[in-house]
């Protein structure tokens, strides 16, 4: 098992001698503890700052024993604490100015955003908001809301709230109305994503049936990979025809 590290400082240094690791390695050495990390949640931490891997003149990531530390700690404190990525990066900074600092208490975060950043990272979140949270998040109207779910584009839990993955819809389906486009218009944008979702069901469902609790694992881990190869797929095509339209 990985050691936790008791500070932040000096991450993304490694010391002369350590030998650095390419993120696939990374993948590897953490996939015990971690059976749903993949290398997009490891790029996506990066992002967020809470990793900061060195990199080679060539653009290549090389990560250091410390930097592999701290990427396990973050991803305890997401597994253990349910703590958003905001929180995470606050308790790390304060460690890294030697202050003294108890683990902030788990919970539900107050802003669905980080429920939100959370869950595109795999991890577990009790986060769920009611109606009335959701309207003053997206600033719709009670009947915006209703021709949103009307339309399937909004889905609500047992119970009428809502998680975050339906808030962070909620808010594209309200951006994407300021330019006029209804919820009519983007029935198309989600028979695609429900196609999308068959075909990375396709690939993974022989792992999911599978005996082996570690091949079950993987088949999770695999469907989030494939979904964001997919998502950044359909970005890329978008732009791709947008250029083409354009000339």
């Amino acid at each position: 098992m990985l050691r936790t590290p008791t500070g932040g400082a000096g991450h993304g240094t490694a010391a002369a001698g350590e030998r650095a690791m390419s993120i696939g390695t990374v993948l590897l050495q953490l996939r015990d503890e971690f059976p749903e990390v993949t290398i997009s949640k490891i790029r996506f931490l990066e992002t967020e700052g809470l990793i900061e891997p060195q990199r080679t003149p060539s653009g290549y990531r090389k990560f250091g024993p410390a930097d592999v530390e701290r990427l396990a700690q973050v991803l305890r404190m997401q597994r253990d604490h349910y703590l958003p990525l905001r929180v995470i990066r606050e308790h790390l900074e304060a460690l890294a100015r030697g202050e003294q600092v108890a683990l902030p208490s788990g919970g539900a975060p107050g802003d669905p955003a980080d429920a939100l950043r959370d869950q595109d990272l795999g991890q577990p979140t009790a986060a769920r908001i009611g109606r009335s949270e959701l309207l003053a998040a997206t600033e719709a109207t009670e009947e915006q809301l209703d021709e949103w779910e009307s339309y399937g584009l909004i889905v609500p839990a047992a119970g009428g709230s809502y998680d975050a993955e339906a808030v962070n819809v909620a808010r594209l389906v309200s951006d994407l109305g300021r330019f006029g486009l209804e919820p009519r218009h983007l029935r198309a944008v989600k028979a695609a994503a429900e196609r999308e979702a068959g075909l990375v069901e396709q690939v993974v469902a022989p792992l999911r049936r599978h005996r082996n609790p570690q091949t079950r694992a993987h088949a999770e881990a695999t469907a989030k990979e494939l979904a964001d190869l997919s998502v950044r797929l359909h970005a890329a095509l978008v732009q791709s025809a947008l250029k083409a339209g354009f000339h």
